[in-house]
């Protein structure tokens, strides 16, 4: 390889974070996080890299979006016959990061998934764009296909299907509510002294602090 990796190095200079501010629920901090993320325009800053494990103890991560945070839960929407709900189905614990580049933050996330009601997928698949709704109902999620144009055949199948009518969701896509055990906020600082402090959730309901070293 050409490039020195090695030397490629950045400086974090855009603030910190200190004890005295944190609030005693973790939500609070991340809801204020997110929200400054969406002002200063940070390059989808809902987008949320989601980890699960396999029947045999593998690891694997993609990309969602977050769509919502109620009652203190994550919730993000998916194909349940992918990869990541076939797993979840095995085993429901599961991390999630958020990386905000240009705030030089990251938050990370572990907890257990379980799925939201039917009522709570439909409610939201009825907001999603109508093209949307399509390419939901047509996608064999994390499937092998023979190519791209076998995809927007079936696209075009499905979006006649519905003309004049409302896409209904099908029965293996939807929501999936993530209950946090976890939460460590990261922010980034000079000479590599990050903050970083670490919410865990103690059996009473309650959420114990510490920092951590970076």
């Amino acid at each position: 390889m050409k490039i020195n990796l090695a030397g490629i190095r950045q400086e974090y200079t855009k603030g910190g974070l200190r004890e005295s501010e944190l609030p005693d629920n973790p939500l609070l901090l991340f809801d204020r996080w997110l929200q400054e993320a969406i002002d200063a325009k940070v390059n989808e800053p809902t987008a949320v890299i989601v980890s699960t494990v396999s029947a045999d103890g593998k690891p694997s991560t993609r990309t969602v979006l977050l769509k919502g945070l109620s009652d203190g839960k994550f919730i993000f929407y998916t194909n349940y016959d992918s990869r990541k709900g076939k797993q979840l189905a095995h085993n429901p614990f599961i991390s999630l990061s958020f990386v905000w580049h240009e705030l030089e933050r990251q938050v990370h996330i572990e907890g257990k998934a379980t799925k939201v009601s039917p009522k709570e997928s439909d409610e939201y698949f009825r907001q999603r764009p109508y093209k949307s709704r399509i390419g939901a109902r047509i996608s064999p999620q994390s499937q092998p296909i023979a190519n791209r144009m076998q995809l927007m055949r079936r696209f075009v199948q499905e979006a006649a299907r519905w003309v004049g009518r409302e896409a209904e969701r099908p029965e293996n896509w939807g929501g999936y509510a993530v209950t946090p055990t976890r939460i460590e906020f990261w922010q980034g600082r000079p000479n590599r002294l990050h903050d970083r402090f670490l919410y865990t959730l103690e059996p009473k309901g309650n959420w114990e602090i510490s920092r951590l070293a970076p």
